[in-house]
């Protein structure tokens, strides 16, 4: 199996463009199925329906979440259409598993009084506060992902224009920065980057304070250090602020269709959970509005 886990890993990397976390995530879920089925003696050519169904016992019994399993289920099923496609003589044994249903948890969001607490506390008075300002600024000015903002290079960044282009491998896409976003990023690459950097060559926007492009890891613990400088209870991820970025754009009369492109999302599906927090916004439309409210 190890040589076909190789080749479907490529396919997805050349042929599909999937961003690398997504690779990674397939590459660990295969690869913990591969060695299931080293210990049971069993080929990845011959697995049948019950073999699938007895590893997601076995996950359930290792107290895997529903959402592993269910990431699980897709990555072997991915493999195997991927093998049958490629007329490798092997069937599908997922094709009539079915995926544990997952409970959508509500996302965490931040009013927009702790969105402007949270913000006020990186103080531009040396390096590392004149860039924390203007990471968190970019982080709710623009609703991107973690892993989007660290792959930043600063070519990305059109200060000019007020831009960012985007691009993740799959999307392509450009977001306007607001005016804080701007003046706290203006500041950064003009008088705190270039003093980080140590390397000419190095072209991320974000740098840690020894001048190499900033790692999640860097990104969470910020956040985090900021959350508690700021005394607020809610548990706040790099995530809450683009939660709370598409919620506060859908709350002040933002269309879903716009929101959707600026989220990077490809289903309007995934832009919809954010409805839920709409209520307010649209009884005072509709009282605004309405000829008869």
């Amino acid at each position: 199996m190890e040589k076909q886990l190789k080749q479907f890993l490529k396919f997805l990397e050349l042929d599909k463009g999937v961003s690398n976390n997504t690779l990674q995530s397939y590459k660990r879920d295969l690869k913990q199925f591969e060695k299931y089925l080293t210990e049971k003696e069993i080929k990845y050519n011959k697995v049948k329906e019950k073999d699938i169904k007895d590893y997601l016992n076995y996950l359930t019994e290792q107290n895997k979440k529903p959402s592993t399993i269910s990431r699980t289920i897709a990555s072997i099923r991915a493999f195997y259409q991927y093998e049958v496609k490629n007329k490798k003589n092997v069937e599908d044994p997922t094709e009539n598993i079915q995926s544990p249903k997952i409970e959508k948890r509500t996302p965490c969001i931040l009013t927009a009084e702790e969105v402007e607490l949270l913000l006020e506390q990186p103080k531009d008075i040396d390096l590392k506060g004149v860039r924390d300002k203007a990471m968190l600024e970019f982080a709710y000015a623009t609703g991107m992902r973690v892993s989007e903002i660290i792959s930043l290079n600063v070519e990305n960044v059109n200060l000019e224009e007020g831009t960012v282009f985007c691009d993740n491998g799959n999307k392509k896409r450009l977001i306007p920065l607001g005016k804080m976003c701007l003046d706290a990023l203006k500041e950064y690459i003009e008088e705190a980057r270039d003093i980080l950097v140590k390397v000419d060559k190095e072209k991320a926007l974000f740098v840690n304070l020894n001048g190499r492009r900033l790692t999640r890891q860097g990104f969470w613990k910020i956040i985090k250090y900021y959350q508690e400088q700021a005394n607020i209870t809610k548990d706040i991820t790099p995530h809450t602020l683009r939660h709370s970025f598409a919620t506060h754009l859908l709350q002040n009369g933002a269309d879903l269709k716009s929101i959707q492109m600026m989220l990077g999302h490809s289903d309007i599906s995934s832009t919809q959970v954010y409805m839920q927090f709409q209520n307010g916004g649209i009884n005072d439309i509709y009282k605004k509005a309405h000829p008869r409210a």
